[in-house]
């Protein structure tokens, strides 16, 4: 007799929304795993576990671009949204930016571990209303990187933050990929 193997396909809904202040205690526990996940996937450097800080976070929170992903009324990610340009995008070396439309910048996004597409889901965030996207990594951080790429954004050199050192830049452009497709027909 044959025995049908039945499979039960969860569908997660998740939605976007601003942090307050009273979501700080589980932003930073998010963080908290986030940087224990780097440093165990082999890149101890970008964050270790002294950034985010607590202030930075409270000051994103006030501005504002602090986002968190959540099932239900419970945060599993978290993330700085930024429109405009960001500072640090300015100057770019081994290659260059897809264009010079206005963009918004993804930083510090981060997962609880305990669901999957929290970084699909920014992004998708992030494409309803701006045509362009742009984000940076660690070149040690190869989980993120994985995570950019799949998403579409498309590597575009390098840039330097604040504290001197480098990152990949990253950019997703909805008009890059409209001709992409008119190519392939």
């Amino acid at each position: 007799m044959i025995f049908p193997r039945l499979l039960s396909i969860f569908v997660i809904e998740m939605h976007i929304r601003k942090a307050r202040m009273d979501d700080l205690k589980n932003i930073m526990e998010i963080y908290g795993i986030a940087q224990d996940f780097m440093i165990e996937s082999g890149n101890p450097n970008q964050w270790g576990h002294r950034y985010p800080g607590e202030d930075l976070i409270r000051d994103d929170i006030d501005k504002g671009v602090c986002c968190l992903v959540c099932e239900g009324e419970s945060p599993h990610g978290v993330f700085a949204l930024f429109s405009g340009d960001e500072p640090t995008y300015q100057y770019i070396e081994n290659g260059e930016w897809l264009n010079d439309n206005p963009y918004v910048t993804i930083h510090r996004i981060a997962s609880d571990g305990k669901i999957r597409g929290i970084f699909a889901c920014a992004v998708d965030y992030c494409r309803n209303f701006c045509d362009d996207v742009r984000i940076d990594t660690h070149e040690s951080n190869l989980v993120m990187q994985g995570l950019i790429e799949k998403n579409g954004f498309q590597r575009c050199g390098t840039i330097y933050v604040a504290d001197g050192s480098p990152r990949i830049a990253y950019q997703w452009s909805r008009s890059i990929c409209l001709l992409e497709k008119f190519k392939k027909k």
